[in-house]
């Protein structure tokens, strides 16, 4: 508890730089809060958790610019302020990075065949869960990433940079 009050302290400290906060909320709020977040399979309730982050961001953002909710400025000005990026284009950006790890992986790593692996038997009755592989799959088809260019580490992580923060 005394961490989380120094850490705030120092995000509302006005003789530290805008920058500086900027890079203490990037290392200490946002890791926390997408921590192992590249494998999540973004549930229902994975979902309610993370408006609910992202909620606590933005009231953490507009505290850090000294912003009140009476002023009515618009979240995405504060957090361009700061330089941050949106906690949903992170996530996607972890996921895909941690996608383009596992297709880099040899055809006999452990880890991909696991991403691979098909559960045999039948499946219980309504709607199928969404799997990590087609909410990765899903976010590959909207930002026209294939798993060709995954190979070349250096492209992959300039084209999910470019595509999903901008």
């Amino acid at each position: 508890m005394e961490q989380t009050q120094a850490v705030g302290t120092l995000l509302v400290n006005k003789d530290i730089s805008l920058i500086v906060r900027e890079r203490l909320c990037n290392s200490c709020v946002q890791s926390s809060i997408l921590h192992g977040s590249e494998t999540w399979p973004m549930r229902k309730e994975n979902e309610v958790a993370l408006q609910q982050a992202c909620r606590a961001e933005r009231r953490m953002v507009r505290w850090m610019c000294g912003i009140k909710l009476q002023d009515r400025v618009p979240s995405k000005g504060s957090r361009e302020r700061l330089g941050l990026d949106n906690i949903i284009s992170v996530l996607q950006q972890n996921r895909l990075r941690w996608y383009g790890h596992v297709l880099q992986k040899e055809d006999n790593d452990w880890v991909k065949k696991c991403m691979e692996y098909e559960v045999e038997g039948a499946r219980p009755r309504g709607r199928p869960k969404k799997t990590w592989r087609e909410i990765v799959e899903n976010d590959c088809q909207v930002h026209k990433l294939n798993r060709e260019d995954a190979m070349d580490c250096n492209r992959w992580r300039k084209q999910i940079r470019d595509d999903v923060s901008g």
